[in-house]
């Protein structure tokens, strides 16, 4: 087994059944702390941080801060999918971006930790120079609002997969202008790695949701601007 191939089998973590109780907020808490050291622990394996750090307002920091924002309210968006759900391709697509986002943002925010900078502030996507897409209602390109959310989570049955396909394309759609920037842009070659990752499992989602979408009837929205 490589080095990669260690490092991500470790780092594969459960998705997280959704709920807004007070025992989700201590879950979550709990799993934050197990991200960061899953995160660090990676990186220490493939060498980051060790040799060169990058700054604050650097490519690397401001994707992996970003996208980390980004990345949470996908499992978010995910976790209620694995309990609303009633189409089994829907469930099983919502489990695999819950596992591999939740992944990822560990290793990002693990990165952060190492290099001893904040897992939040600063101007989002602000390190995208000339590329910086401006953020809507404070929210970066693709992501739902509050209330869409909320909508979210009061559907049922097929008007739950659809809202639910509708809202994930989009996210996706939002969230690959920040990971092809960062594939070219960034310091670091597993940052960059990573970005490309990012690119290629997103695109590859999205063009399944779309078919999902459109045999249960669905149409996609707008995508982000």
């Amino acid at each position: 087994m490589t080095v990669s191939a260690a490092v991500e089998e470790q780092t594969q973590a459960p998705a997280v059944a959704p709920g807004r109780s007070p025992l989700r907020v201590v879950l979550l808490a709990v799993i934050a702390v197990g991200l960061l050291l899953i995160g660090g622990a990676s990186a220490v394996v493939l060498g980051i941080g060790q040799d060169e750090t990058p700054t604050s307002d650097s490519v690397d920091a401001g994707f992996s801060r970003d996208m980390s924002v980004h990345h949470l309210q996908g499992v978010e968006m995910a976790n209620l999918a694995l309990t609303q759900a009633t189409d089994p391709q829907v469930r099983s697509l919502a489990f695999d971006i819950s596992a591999t986002q939740t992944n990822q943002v560990g290793r990002m925010q693990g990165w952060l930790s190492l290099w001893g900078l904040p897992l939040s502030g600063g101007e989002q996507m602000a390190w995208m120079g000339d590329a910086h897409q401006h953020t809507a209602n404070g929210l970066m390109p693709g992501m739902a609002t509050e209330q869409e959310l909320t909508e979210l989570q009061s559907l049922q049955g097929t008007a739950f997969d659809i809202r639910f396909l509708q809202l994930m394309i989009r996210h996706h759609q939002g969230g690959r202008a920040m990971a092809e920037y960062a594939a070219q842009h960034a310091q670091l070659e597993p940052v960059r790695s990573l970005a490309r990752s990012i690119v290629d499992t997103q695109t590859a989602e999205t063009t399944t949701m779309a078919a999902m979408l459109t045999a249960l009837g669905g149409t996609p929205l707008p995508p982000p601007s």
